[in-house]
């Protein structure tokens, strides 16, 4: 069993930055592939970012490549989602997820699921 935890989210003006955070509880959490999502109002909950168990690969959606960061602190059960050159868009609420297999950019691979962070982003 994973708990996981994201902090970090807020009010951003366009062009700013955010640092999300992920605490995981449980014994596993260095043998999971981690992964960040986001959910807009209306919309379905669209992959953002994962990180593989070492932290040696990362995989991004293209709408962030290039402007977001994924890591991870096994030592500190923890994975992070540095975000830069944040725009209007970006706007959603941003859940972190263990998954112990499958295709990493679908939702339903992940296992567990935090209770998400909201990142507003003003223009």
């Amino acid at each position: 069993q994973v708990q996981l935890v994201e902090s970090g989210g807020g009010l951003v003006q366009a062009g700013g930055s955010l640092r999300l955070s992920c605490a995981a509880s449980g014994r596993s959490f260095s043998s999971y592939t981690m992964g960040w999502f986001r959910q807009a109002p209306g919309k379905a909950r669209e992959f953002v970012a994962a990180i593989s168990w070492s932290g040696g690969n990362t995989v991004y959606a293209d709408s962030v490549k290039g402007r977001f960061t994924m890591s991870r602190d096994n030592g500190k059960n923890t994975v992070y989602l540095e975000m830069n050159s944040l725009k209007p868009e970006d706007t959603a609420v941003y859940y972190c997820a263990a998954e112990a297999g499958g295709a990493i950019r679908l939702a339903t691979a992940y296992d567990y699921w935090g209770q998400g962070t909201q990142v507003t982003v003003s223009s």
